[in-house]
Parts: C-alpha cells; sequence; structure tokens
C-alpha cells in the first residue's frame, strides 16, 4: 500500500514525497483515512512507529482542504502534548508535511517568554501545538479563541489523561467546541484510562497495532541487581564497550540526573543532562549536541522521556528503575526504533522488586538477569558497597525535606512516587 491509496491531496503526497518516505506505517494506513472521513479515533502503536504522521498527515489534509468563508484567520487545529521537546518535534513534522499548504503554526510552551506566543494567538494562526500548562496561562489572559476549532489532539494520551493533567485538560476541553473531532494516540492506554476518553470523544474508532502493554520486539531488555552506591561504578564500567555510543540513561529525580552527569563527565564521557529545571535553551542544545553525536550520553528524567526521538540510540539505562510500567514502555521505546536493534539494562536494587514484579506481569514476560563481565562488587571499597546512599545524593541543596521526585514532603514520602507532571 501506498501514500496514494490513502485519501491523501496532491499537496501533502508531494511533501511526503520529498521527505523521503514511501510506503505508510501500519498505524498510519489504520488511521488515516478514518481520520479523513472525520471519524473520532483511539491510535495505539508502540514508540517509533509513526504515530506523528498518522494524525498530522490526515489534520493537515483536511485543513488544507478548508478555508474559512468568511477569509478570516482562525485556529481549527489544537494539538496538546506533554512536553516542549514533544511540541517541537511535532512542529517539525508539520512544517516538513505542509511545506506546500499555506497554514499558520503556533508553538506554545513554557520556559520562554510568552510574548511572541501571545502575539501568535491574538494574530490568528491555524494550528496551535501546545503544553497544556502554559496554553492554560494564555488562555487565563484571554489570548486563545478556539470558538472556530475542527480538530483536537491529545498525543501522548496515557500521560496527558492521567490524574497529573486531567483538571487542565477538561478545563481546555470544555472552552472547545462540541463539535470537533478529537484524536487520541499513545504506545500505551490502559482500561482505566480508556474510559476516561468517552468524556473527550463521540462513538471514537479504536485502532491498536501490536500489544499494548509489550514494549518493542526489537529492544533486548536485561537486570543488574547493583546496590544504589554501586550504579555509579556500574554504569562507568558498562560504558568501556565501545558498542554503548549513544546512551539514554533515565534517573528518578532532576538532582539525581545532574549528579550521574557530572561524575559521568568527570570520568571522561561526554555526557549531558535535560529535565525540567534546565532552560529550554538548555534543554535543546543538550538534546541537539546527542543527536549531533557531540554527547555520548544523555542523562534523563521522565519529564523528558517522550519527547526524544532521536535515530541511532543504541541502549537505554533505567539507572533509577520507573515505579509505574507504563513509564517504563516508554523509557525504552527510545531504542530499537524503526525496526533498528536496541538494548535496555536495568538497575535493580532491594527496594525495586515490587515494581519489577509489577512490571513483569504488565508486560506479561520475565526479564532476564545478568551478572556484569568483569565487574565485581568485591573490589569496591567497603564504604561504597555498603553504606546507605545519603539523602543529600539526590536532593537539591539547601532543601530540608525531598522525596525522590523532587517534591517537597515530609517521612514516609521519600519512596513514593510524586505527582505527575503538567509539562509546563
Amino acid at each position: 500500500m501506498s501514500f496514494e491509496t490513502l485519501g491523501l491531496g496532491p499537496n501533502i503526497l508531494r511533501s511526503i514525497e520529498e521527505s523521503g518516505y514511501s510506503e505508510p506505517t501500519p498505524i498510519q494506513k489504520s488511521s488515516i483515512p478514518l481520520i479523513i472521513e472525520g471519524k473520532d479515533l483511539i491510535g495505539i502503536a508502540q514508540t517509533g512507529t509513526g504515530k506523528t504522521a498518522a494524525f498530522t498527515l490526515p489534520m493537515l489534509q483536511r485543513l488544507d482542504g478548508e478555508v474559512p468563508q468568511d477569509g478570516r484567520r482562525r485556529t481549527r487545529a489544537l494539538v496538546l502534548s506533554p512536553t516542549r521537546e514533544l511540541v517541537v518535534q511535532i512542529h517539525d513534522n508539520v512544517a516538513s508535511y505542509a511545506k506546500h499548504v499555506p497554514l499558520e503554526v503556533a508553538d506554545v510552551y513554557g520556559g520562554v517568554g510568552e510574548g511572541p506566543q501571545k502575539k501568535a494567538l491574538r494574530n490568528g494562526v491555524d494550528l496551535v501545538i501546545a503544553t497544556p500548562g502554559r496554553l492554560m496561562d494564555l488562555m487565563d489572559q484571554g489570548c486563545a479563541d478556539f470558538s472556530g476549532l475542527n480538530f483536537f489532539v491529545l498525543d501522548e494520551a496515557d500521560r496527558m489523561l492521567d490524574m497529573g493533567f486531567l483538571p487542565n485538560i477538561r478545563k481546555i476541553v470544555k472552552s472547545l467546541p462540541k463539535q470537533r473531532q478529537t484524536l487520541l494516540f499513545s504506545a500505551t492506554l490502559s482500561k482505566e484510562i480508556e474510559k476516561l476518553t468517552r468524556e473527550f470523544q463521540h462513538s471514537p474508532k479504536l485502532i491498536e497495532i501490536g500489544k499494548r502493554s509489550n514494549p518493542a520486539d526489537t529492544v533486548d531488555q536485561l537486570l543488574y541487581e547493583i546496590p544504589k552506591a554501586g550504579k555509579v561504578h556500574l554504569l562507568k564500567h558498562l560504558l568501556e564497550d565501545n558498542e554503548m555510543y549513544s546512551v539514554l540513561v533515565f534517573t528518578r529525580t532532576k538532582y539525581g540526573a545532574d549528579r550521574v552527569a557530572k561524575q559521568l563527565g568527570r570520568s571522561g564521557v561526554e555526557t549531558g543532562a535535560i529535565h525540567s529545571n534546565r532552560t529550554q535553551n538548555q534543554r535543546a542544545r543538550a538534546l541537539q549536541n546527542f543527536k549531533d553525536g557531540k554527547l555520548r550520553v544523555l542523562v534523563a528524567t521522565d519529564i523528558a522521556a517522550r519527547g526524544i526521538d532521536v535515530e541511532g540510540i543504541t541502549h537505554v539505562v533505567n539507572f533509577d528503575f520507573p515505579p509505574h510500567p507504563e513509564d517504563y514502555v516508554h523509557r525504552i521505546g527510545r531504542t530499537g526504533r524503526a525496526q533498528a536493534n536496541g538494548v535496555a539494562i536495568n538497575f535493580i536494587t532491594d527496594e525495586d522488586r515490587v515494581a519489577l514484579r509489577t512490571l513483569e506481569r504488565f508486560i506479561r514476560r520475565s526479564i532476564p538477569r545478568k551478572t556484569p563481565i568483569g565487574f565485581d562488587l568485591k573490589s569496591l571499597p567497603k564504604s561504597t558497597v555498603h553504606k546507605k546512599v545519603r539523602d543529600n545524593d539526590f536532593r537539591a541543596p539547601h532543601s530540608k525535606k525531598t522525596n525522590f521526585r523532587g517534591q517537597g514532603g515530609g517521612r514516609g514520602q521519600r519512596n513514593r512516587p510524586g505527582p505527575r507532571h503538567s509539562g509546563r
């Protein structure tokens, strides 16, 4: 099947050809015709399978063929995404696919000045791509008019509809016309969250490619059991393997990400960090350097996990094991993309065993345990192997009470997962 058979017009087909694509992926084959027909849709497919193009191509086709009768430019499409990086990534896709379509597009996200975003919304744009937090701020200031909206897209729907995002999503949806087309795309979507989609959609079609709970088959997964204080030593040891030349490391907190990046840097490993405390320019520069191969290792938190779309990542390392199975699926989905092979390495401590059992039930498989070749815990200083990691190792400077997600809290909260982030 070719793109020509999916109902796309000549302007979009020309852009697709110039982008170098010849054949649609399974999620694109199933979704594009339904979206062009005007159906509400829930699209579930593993990461790296072309979900962004699955909703942007038909949306652009519809926007290209629907000219406002009064000639006034107004917002006709809104795409919400959980992170700044994903907003930029979607914009890049739109820019590529809409080369021959006369559309105005605005990005709306935090970490940068509001001025240009306010001006763009007030002047009128065809498509807005936004994180919910910044969009709510600008809506409260009267900058956004969605009275002419035809399309509403929730990207990464599982994260967008969890309890951390749902209040903002509901407020935004209330301001949208009831007569609209609503699309939800994600790599995972639990049955509980799927029920929430009924609030926003009308008789949606469900497209599911592959098993929703299983990571990509192209990713080899393995576990290393290691005491907390030995993690950095093991990571340095593993990085002696030259096959690990593009490595994404996930930590539980932004302070942990900085700490790991600094320790690897001191060992001569070109490393950057990306998390919500970094400015947009810092995040963009670190991500670009990683894409360009100037950084061998990028250390990130889950807030950035959804926006890292880099070709050729060889390994994902869960330095801190994720408490939620959905986060695990998204983390390791950064490698093994577009049918390439990848490796997911997991560091497991005694505190992670419950989360590990939950994950293995979720993905319906056991992850093999491995012993690192040439690495002997007995060779580490006893103080390193047996000591408990101090709270200060993961705490912001001068902070008295901080849990593992960087949120304030008292006793008993340190090992409890923090609230979901709003993407601001």
